[in-house]
């Protein structure tokens, strides 16, 4: 692989907000089409199924299919489906309709298209989320979700992380508007559903001032991270993926061991883990899960941790324990708060790899 320049990921970083814009109201009305057409309304389950940054936005957007489509959602890696789901899609329906979403960037990942081709092979609905409509996980999906960028290049995935994760929670929406499940007694579905899609829509403008004040703040973040022989993010609900799909950033783009963990198991377990000066970063948005954030990050502090809050700014309850902070500009629903949490991730990663002198891919064996 030739060697990549780390600022490949400040420049996907700052065509967020306009991928976010452009496809919002295109994929949201292809979501709504496919979820009419195949009457995905009576499915009672799904699945989302990926690898990599295609797995953690499932994870991400589990919360969005529960609570904003009213069914039964997981997210599983590739082979763990195919191993330990697909076997039982059948026996576990209960007379239910099961949807499998298979989601892939490129459209080529050898296990998300097996499982697939499996989970239709056992009587499950299936789709392809990819921005390649003619790759092999199109072709083994009865529909598919395309998520096309322009102008793309190499680079850790950022834009497409961005694509699939928007995606799959405009899905939800348009999945919970087909069940009638988060429609108001006074507003009619198009209402309600138009208005989902309006707060995605609007954050927009929050995705861009992100962007543009985690420049410095990542600049001096990477000198906290950049000594640290191991780094880890936690978050729980939408953020643990969040987390996830950052800790993968930090090691493509600057080589430095991280993990993504749930804030209650770095609880449990991590937080007896030495060095005891690691960087910990704390997602923090507004949400379910908010309240144990900051009694993570204030123990964290206690034991001597390097806490890296990712939060607004104004959020004085967790920032207080931080000893940096990498601003959210903008505030939503905990649904789709990873919109915007996810931000710093590649920002961050090219700024502490250029602080080692390292560029993306170039520690591993490719």
């Amino acid at each position: 692989m030739a060697r990549l320049d780390p600022e490949v990921m400040i420049r996907q970083a700052g065509r967020l907000a306009g991928d976010l814009d452009e496809m919002t109201g295109p994929v949201g009305r292809t979501a709504a089409a496919l979820v009419s057409a195949a009457d995905w309304g009576s499915a009672d389950s799904v699945h989302l199924v990926g690898d990599g940054d295609s797995y953690y936005a499932a994870v991400s957007a589990e919360l969005a299919f529960r609570s904003l489509a009213g069914v039964d959602c997981a997210a599983t890696p590739a082979l763990g489906f195919l191993e330990y789901e697909a076997p039982w899609l059948r026996s576990r329906s209960g007379g239910g309709r099961r949807l499998v979403v298979g989601v892939s960037a490129s459209g080529f990942t050898p296990r998300v298209v097996e499982a697939l081709a499996r989970a239709g092979r056992q009587g499950a609905a299936t789709l392809a989320v990819t921005g390649v409509p003619d790759s092999p996980l199109a072709r083994a999906a009865d529909h598919t979700l395309p998520v096309r960028l322009a102008g793309g290049e190499p680079s850790p995935g950022i834009r497409t992380y961005q694509a699939s994760l928007l995606a799959l929670l405009l899905l939800a929406v348009r999945l919970g508007e087909a069940r009638k499940h988060h429609t108001r007694d006074d507003r009619d579905d198009r209402d309600d559903r138009d208005a989902m899609e309006g707060e995605i829509a609007a954050l927009r403008d929050g995705v861009a001032r992100t962007v543009a004040g985690l420049g410095d703040a990542c600049g001096r973040v990477a000198e906290l991270v950049g000594d640290g022989p191991v780094v880890v993010m936690v978050g729980s609900g939408p953020a643990l993926g969040t987390a996830q799909y950052g800790a993968a950033k930090l090691i493509e783009g600057a080589g430095v061991f991280a993990r993504g963990q749930d804030l209650e198991e770095w609880n449990h377990v991590e937080r007896f883990a030495g060095p005891y000066d690691m960087p910990l970063f704390v997602l923090a948005p507004p949400g379910r899960s908010h309240a144990r954030a900051v009694e993570v990050a204030a123990r964290a502090t206690e034991l001597g941790r390097r806490v890296i809050a990712v939060a607004h700014p104004r959020d004085t309850a967790v920032v207080r324990h931080a000893a940096a902070v990498l601003p959210v500009a903008a505030h939503s629903r905990e649904e789709f708060s990873p919109l915007l949490h996810h931000l710093f991730a590649g920002i961050l990663a090219c700024r502490t790899g250029q602080r080692l002198g390292r560029a993306p891919f170039s520690t591993g064996l490719v």
